[in-house]
């Protein structure tokens, strides 16, 4: 127990304070006790009781100081212990603060490092994104330009052209028997004619039509725009259809899906002007699937010339096989009188081998007979 005193060295606890206060209170109660002038056997007795009560109460403090000393040990070893388990927990939340700040670093180092890659792609996007917008500004300033975007359009076609179909199918910029000079002129096969093909179009009245910020201006430029593509498909009939000359259909060609895309969807009596000019307007993706049935076409006609140079080489073969059937039948007649031969000069050659055989034979039988004789003649007489 903590002292609650402490004055020249001297220490004295709350008990001990009680304790003297007791004896105190007890001292002067028996000096008011005894200090009188009587004496009497009853007060004795009651000192004497006082006496023992005291001294029971001296050894009751005596047991009090014990209890509060092994109490205040026990609070000491609680203390200790208290302060090892306080000690250990903050060491281990000491631990986890450390490895979770550690992480935590970690994690924002990463996310930095992501955040940077990022940034980079970021930048490099950005950079892209400047270059295409300079391209298109190119673009812009290109397909503003009427000449421009005449060449674009027609570096386009010819490009679509050279791609699919051989080099002697085609020419740029022909001259026609009228004196019109036709963007591309691609010869079919056989008497249908040479298509003309016309990369032109009227792309300021799509301008207007697509920079309108009203309806009245829609409208208007919607007007103007069917009248220009009207008028530029009679031009091209007028021009490049020649009986006898050029196919009885010519093409226009469209260099943008979303201009071909919007005749068809919001302008079909143009497309049927079309159709009834005998004028057809082709897109990169419709031009290209047409330049493949035009190959296909080519090359059909291309196998139907040459059928009869096939023809004739098949009959030459089946004459060359039938005069090798001759040869052949000829060679077997010559290797059967071969075998007819070789028989009979095996027949000649079993006969003459016989007719040695019987010669031998003969030869061996005259000189056994012989022998006989000069045996018969060499035996004496009787």
């Amino acid at each position: 127990m903590e002292p609650i005193i402490r004055y020249s060295g001297l220490e004295l606890t709350f008990v001990e304070i009680i304790l003297g206060v007791a004896l105190l209170l007890l001292g002067a109660f028996f000096a008011l006790l005894f200090g009188g002038r009587r004496k009497d056997p009853e007060a004795a007795a009651l000192a004497a009781q006082m006496r023992e009560k005291l001294s029971e109460m001296q050894s009751q403090q005596g047991e009090l100081q014990g209890r509060i000393a092994q109490f205040a040990e026990d609070s000491a070893q609680r203390d200790d212990l208290f302060r090892q388990s306080l000690d250990e927990r903050l060491s281990k939340v000491s631990e986890r603060v450390g490895q979770s700040i550690v992480q935590t670093q970690e994690r924002n180092s990463a996310n930095l490092k992501q955040l940077h890659e990022r940034l980079a792609l970021i930048d490099r996007a950005q950079k892209n994104i400047e270059t295409l917008s300079g391209e298109v500004s190119g673009l812009q300033s290109l397909l503003s330009n009427k000449q421009a975007r005449g060449a674009f359009g027609e570096k386009q076609m010819q490009d679509l052209i050279e791609s699919y179909l051989p080099p002697n199918a085609f020419s740029f910029q022909h001259t026609l028997s009228n004196g019109k000079r036709v963007d591309a002129l691609i010869h079919l096969p056989g008497e249908q004619g040479d298509v003309a093909i016309d990369s032109k179009f009227p792309m300021e009245a799509w301008r207007r039509l697509t920079t309108a910020e009203n309806t009245d201006q829609e409208t208007t430029a919607k007007r103007a725009f069917a009248a220009d593509v009207t008028r530029h498909i009679k031009d091209i009939a007028s021009k490049y259809l020649i009986f006898g000359e050029t196919h009885d259909i010519a093409m226009l060609f469209l260099p943008s899906e979303a201009v071909y895309a919007e005749l068809h969807t919001h302008f079909p009596q143009v497309v049927e002007f079309g159709f009834k000019e005998k004028v057809m307007i082709v897109s990169p993706t419709t031009f290209m699937a047409t330049l493949h049935t035009m190959r296909a076409v080519m090359r059909d006609a291309a196998m139907r010339e040459q059928a009869h140079i096939l023809q004739r080489e098949v009959g030459l073969m089946a004459k060359d096989v039938t005069l090798l059937d001759d040869r052949v039948a000829k060679l077997q007649s010559h290797f059967n009188q071969s075998t007819e031969d070789l028989r009979k000069i095996r027949i000649s050659t079993e006969k003459i081998t016989k007719r040695a055989d019987k010669i031998e034979s003969l030869d061996v039988e005259e000189r056994e007979s012989a022998a006989n004789n000069i045996a018969e003649f060499r035996k004496p007489t009787g």
